[in-house]
């Protein structure tokens, strides 16, 4: 029998503090905890796929790297990509790119939580 892969079922950041990167999500995009998370970490019902918070995997040093996921594009849908920009920025969130119109609507990036560059597009 051959194996069929469908896609990408589970995303997970490393960061230094699960909870205070638990809490930016929570409370700029209004991401929602699951009812169960592992030790040492949030798992977000996030969807199609699930996005979590994690401790850095033994071995890893967030310390050493200039910016954690340097070369990761994360790419989330929003239903309103400048409205999301305008309240992050108003709140003080570091925006790498201003918005713009693209190949997926209006997109912009902003630094999350260890300064992963997150780019949110419109649904």
């Amino acid at each position: 029998m051959t194996a069929t892969v469908t896609g990408p079922d589970f995303i997970a950041v490393q960061v230094r503090d699960v909870e205070a990167a638990a809490a930016f999500y929570e409370k700029h995009l209004g991401l929602r905890r699951t009812p169960a998370s592992p030790p040492g970490a949030v798992v977000f019902a996030t969807e199609p796929v699930a996005f979590a918070v994690r401790e850095p995997l033994p071995g890893v040093d967030l310390d050493a790297v200039e910016r954690p996921g340097l070369g990761v594009a994360l790419w989330w849908r929003t239903s309103d990509a400048q409205a999301l920009h305008d309240r992050l920025h108003a709140a003080g969130v570091p925006i790498l790119k201003a918005p713009q119109d693209g190949p997926f609507g209006r997109m912009f990036t902003f630094a999350g939580p260890e300064g992963y560059a997150i780019t949110m597009h419109d649904a």
